[in-house]
């Protein structure tokens, strides 16, 4: 391994070598700041006047102008090595836009290579010395698939479907461009009789083999979901392990009277929370300006981070003296399966991981970067907040 990427509270980071570790800047996204801030300030005079006071009312509100290209959200939802030396690819995600990205000579050359405002594409894994990408497409319905595309992002092409959540796509080691296989996580969707989604099932692990469109089943567990799938040269599987928490089907009238009882204030209180996220969300600031403040906006962040599926402030009760606290529990658990079918532990509280070459493994716990080496011994490479994936470089 000759480096490493990884995403951090949605920004790139990369680390070469003995150089340092240096953020990368999109200059697409860059531009979309600064084409908002053009019409932000094109559009000062909108704050003078008669329509001042309510322009200042709602900007106080929201802690600043919902137009502030300085405070857009832009996030970074996937980056991977490309299909040739010194390339990386990434997807990028706004309010109202995504795109994907390539970049090359070490991250200074930036190409856009697709963008829409119709869907968005995640999650992104290219196959190494081929024309070939794979990524998630997330749907407005809440459905997800996997798609397969050119590296120029030409030829996009669903290749799952049906009403389920397929993410974390990977390639195969061994796969011929058009023909090749691709591990994914997949759940399906439970709907009540109204459509509207209730819940899921846990994910499992699949496997879709191009050339037929096939997809079968390689490890299922219905107590735990099984996470972000990866395979080496010598068909073991990687992935990460954590406890399925089911939707709950039982009803204690007791509690239930209770719930009705404590509607309304839970109402008004969810609301202000809601507001509140999304005032964090898309201005990077929240509504509570006064006592923890700063530890609120940073728990909101975390949560962001992890799209609810953990409770970050849980985790990290009992960790305050820690210098990199672990942002997921313990039993998110990283698993090696032998072709055998024998599993072994690797590590715990892993939140991402990268398979090397050389048959180490690169993961996160949400605050520092590790390297594990095939003997089983880890060491610490890098700390930083809210890591989101790591990605092994050769």
């Amino acid at each position: 391994m000759s480096g490493y990427a990884y995403i951090a509270a949605g920004k790139m980071k990369l680390k070469l070598g003995e150089s340092p570790v240096h953020e990368i800047d999109s200059k697409f996204g860059n531009s979309l700041r600064q084409r908002a801030q053009d019409i932000q300030n094109r559009n000062a005079w909108k704050r003078e006047g008669t329509g001042a006071q309510f322009m200042l009312r709602g900007a106080a509100l929201w802690g600043t102008n919902a137009a502030d290209g300085e405070n857009m959200r832009l996030a970074v939802t996937g980056l991977c090595c490309g299909c040739a030396p010194d390339e990386f690819f990434y997807t990028l995600e706004t309010p109202e836009v995504g795109g994907v990205f390539s970049l090359r000579d070490s991250a200074r050359q930036e190409q856009r290579l697709l963008h829409t405002s119709d869907y968005r594409l995640s999650q992104i894994h290219a196959l190494p010395g081929k024309d070939r990408l794979t990524c998630v497409v997330r749907h407005k319905t809440g459905n997800s698939s996997i798609a397969v595309m050119r590296s120029d992002c030409s030829e996009l092409a669903e290749a799952t479907q049906g009403d389920s959540i397929d993410l974390a796509p990977r390639w195969v080691p061994g796969t011929e461009d058009g023909q090749g296989k691709v591990v994914f996580q997949s759940a399906g969707i439970a709907r009540n009789a109204q459509g509207m989604a209730v819940g899921r099932s846990p994910f499992s692990i699949q496997m879709l083999t191009l050339q037929d469109g096939e997809v079968n089943s390689l490890v299922e567990d219905a107590e735990r979901d099984l996470l972000a799938p990866q395979m080496d040269a010598e068909g073991a599987l990687y992935y990460i392990r954590k406890p399925y928490e089911k939707p709950e089907a039982k009803i204690n009238w007791l509690r239930a009277a209770l719930d009705f009882l404590l509607f309304p204030f839970r109402l008004l209180y969810a609301l202000f929370h809601f507001l509140n996220f999304f005032s964090a969300r898309y201005s990077g600031k929240t509504l509570i300006t006064s006592g923890a403040a700063k530890q609120q906006e940073m728990d909101l962040k975390r949560m962001m981070v992890y799209g609810n599926m953990v409770n970050a402030s849980e985790a990290l009760k009992g960790q305050s003296g820690e210098t990199a606290p672990d942002l997921v529990p313990k039993s998110w658990e990283l698993v090696r399966q032998a072709p055998d079918g024998s599993c072994t532990i690797l590590a715990k509280s892993v939140l991402s991981f990268d398979v090397c070459a050389d048959a180490s493994v690169l993961y996160t716990n949400g605050s520092a970067v590790f390297k594990l080496e095939a003997n089983g011994q880890s060491s610490q490479l890098q700390r930083d907040a809210f890591i989101e994936q790591v990605v092994a470089i050769p």
